[in-house]
């Protein structure tokens, strides 16, 4: 049931409104200035001349949504923040793809990142792999995004779930599919102010009301939330440091070997500026979750002061709403605050789906529709990316809808759906990356199998009805909470959740709960697994059976394709082993002929730097080769 406290005024109207105009009209201005998005290149990609500071900031809010913005906060809330361990891994992640991506993606100048699996694979099955799971990871991502802000205004402020989802949606797709990369990027970089206006806002005041920063802490302390470091080896047990940090870092790979990063590092004009992109999210990105991560403490300490906690209450039912609750608490007397926070929540997840929009365009583009009609004209090859922006919103949609059947923070439902997919691709990758001897036979049966698995089992993990879930740490207290806005209801001194300020977190970890039994031994494995579970296996089965079924030539691979890392590693080993796997190949060794990376790029390797052919003037040579 909605507070009736909980009303939107006309202010707030307003600066939500604005946010959604300004954003739509930055695609208008993007599609009516320069080229006018004329071009494959300019609409994908940006001309690949953009400034290395807005793509920086754009790539860091195209993975903050409104996961960030609600799922974080109500992990932290519900369990504590040894969440955070996980943003570790993320930062780790992040550095290792500025020194695995950067150094082999920019010169290739790629529009999609699959396109790289065809060019080290010499087959054209594992790109169409790729393709596939990068289509369905995007898609269900897209999905999580939209649902997060539907289901938790709708609970808070009685705005319809469809109608978030649909405006959200609209807006996105129309400011992606009229302005390209450029209206994305631009339009990343206000919403990125809006978002932190929003957060610090919410922190600054939700911080006032709990007594200050060190009342904050206190309470956040007596309520078991600063609960770091926990070494369990269980694979089970939902959040330890070794299933959030190693977890997050090979889960996060993903993110270095995304179509959204590829689409930013190949935007830039030089190899010099890719690397700053990176060298700059990185940083902001563990900032960003991290300010995410403290307001769930902030929420619990203002709740704790309040003493009238809305999920103990039955108020709300879902940790994901914690956060837009809070807002309407605090803010009920200051028209225009709940409207700001509505309109970074909702700029965080235009600009993690516009990402995502873009991203599906160029894949389909140039993956799927160029690869059936190769003489596809400029014209209509910007036409078929615009008309897959459309497309694709729709489809994200209504997998929107269909999430809402998944129980768990956003955090949880992100972690095991979304791994199914993403998790095998990362170990794609970093099979072509890393293994010199990986052929096209073992690429694409190991993500097969990776993806099989992994679907499997994070299909168990969400529908299972048997399944053990992992208890709440104890809620604030609920003693003063309001009925009928005149009276207080009395404190049930029998709740489970009982406010105790010196519980002990380890007695709350201990709590008897029936073993897991049957299949549910393996559902009941942390979601924080799923997409290093993904990757691992994805790779080793690639490796295996790779050589298994022969390795690849050694005149076909192309060591500046990899990063040789194993190569180096394996110098010791003998020769014969060495040969065997591949690890002989000359680094120094560079071919005198040119190679045809892709078909709008063509790069001459024995040239410092290697000249790019963009797609246009490829057109052009095409053109005059007819003619002649």
């Amino acid at each position: 049931m909605v507070n009736p406290d909980h009303k939107f005024h006309l202010a707030d109207l307003i600066l939500f409104g604005l946010t959604i105009v300004i954003s739509i009209g930055i695609g208008i201005y993007h599609a009516f200035s320069g080229g006018r998005q004329r071009t494959t290149s300019e609409y994908l990609v940006g001309g690949r001349k953009m400034s290395f500071i807005p793509v920086a900031i754009s790539l860091m809010v195209s993975f903050e949504s409104s996961i960030m913005m609600l799922g974080v906060p109500a992990e932290v809330y519900v369990f504590g923040i040894q969440w955070w361990i996980a943003c570790l891994g993320f930062f780790t992640a992040n550095i290792c793809g500025i020194f695995l991506v950067v150094p082999i993606l920019h010169p290739l100048g790629l529009t999609s990142v699959y396109e790289y699996l065809e060019i080290r694979f010499k087959s054209k099955a594992p790109r169409i792999m790729g393709t596939i799971l990068g289509i369905l990871s995007t898609l269900w991502y897209m999905g999580v995004v939209l649902f997060g802000p539907g289901i938790a205004l709708e609970a808070v402020t009685g705005f319809p779930k469809w109608a978030s989802i649909c405006l959200i949606a609209l807006a996105a797709a129309i400011y992606t599919s009229i302005g390209g990369l450029k209206a994305v990027i631009w339009t990343d970089v206000f919403q990125a102010v809006v978002m932190f206006c929003g957060c610090f806002a919410l922190l600054i005041k939700a911080t006032i009301y709990a007594g200050g920063p060190t009342a904050v802490w206190e309470k956040g302390e007596a309520g078991g939330r600063f609960n770091f470091f926990v070494f369990d080896t269980d694979f089970t047990v939902r959040h330890t440091f070794w299933g959030l940090y190693f977890g997050s870092l090979l889960r996060g790979m993903g993110m270095v070997f995304n179509q959204s990063t590829c689409q930013r590092i190949t935007s830039t004009p030089t190899l010099r500026a890719a690397y700053r992109v990176l060298f700059i999210t990185s940083p902001l990105h563990i900032v960003a979750l991290s300010l995410a991560a403290y307001e769930g403490i902030v929420a619990f300490a203002y709740y704790t002061t309040v003493r009238c906690d809305p999920l103990e209450s039955g108020q709300i039912t879902n940790p994901n709403q914690i956060i837009p609750y809070m807002v309407m608490d605090i803010f009920r007397s200051l028209p225009g605050m709940p409207g700001l926070f509505l309109a970074s929540l909702f700029s965080a997840s235009l600009s993690t789906l516009s990402t995502g929009l873009s991203g599906l365009s160029a894949i389909f583009l140039q993956d799927i529709v160029k690869e059936k009609f190769k003489t596809l004209s400029e014209f209509r090859s910007t036409l078929v990316a615009k008309i897959s922006v459309i497309i694709s919103a729709v489809l994200a949609s209504g997998i929107a809808i269909v999430i809402g059947e998944i129980g768990g923070t956003m955090i949880q439902i992100s972690g095991s759906v979304i791994s199914a997919f993403s998790g095998p691709l990362t170990g794609l990758f970093l099979l072509g990356v890393l293994c010199p001897w990986a052929n096209s036979k073992g690429a694409v049966a190991g993500s097969m199998i990776s993806m099989v698995f992994c679907s499997w089992l994070g299909m168990g993990s969400s529908f299972s009805r048997t399944l053990r879930k992992t208890p709440w740490l104890p809620l604030a207290p609920i003693d003063h909470c309001p009925v009928d806005n005149s009276t207080f209801i009395e404190y049930n001194m029998t709740s489970p959740y009982m406010y105790n300020p010196t519980v002990n977190v380890t007695e709350v970890y201990a709590t008897e709960l029936p073993e897991p039994q049957g299949l549910d031994r393996m559902y009941a494995i942390s979601y924080t697994w799923f997409g290093a579970i993904g990757v691992i296996l994805a790779f080793v089965a690639g490796a295996i059976i790779s050589l298994l079924t022969g390795s690849m030539d050694k005149e076909d691979i192309d060591p500046r394709l990899m990063v040789p890392i194993l190569i180096k590693l394996g110098s010791c080993l003998p020769k014969s082993v060495k040969r065997f796997l591949r690890f002989d190949l000359d680094l120094t060794k560079k071919r005198e002929k040119k190679i045809m990376y892709t078909r709008e790029a063509e790069v001459i390797v024995n040239e410092k730097p290697p000249k790019i052919i963009m797609p246009e003037e490829m057109t052009l040579l095409n053109q005059n080769k007819t003619k002649s």
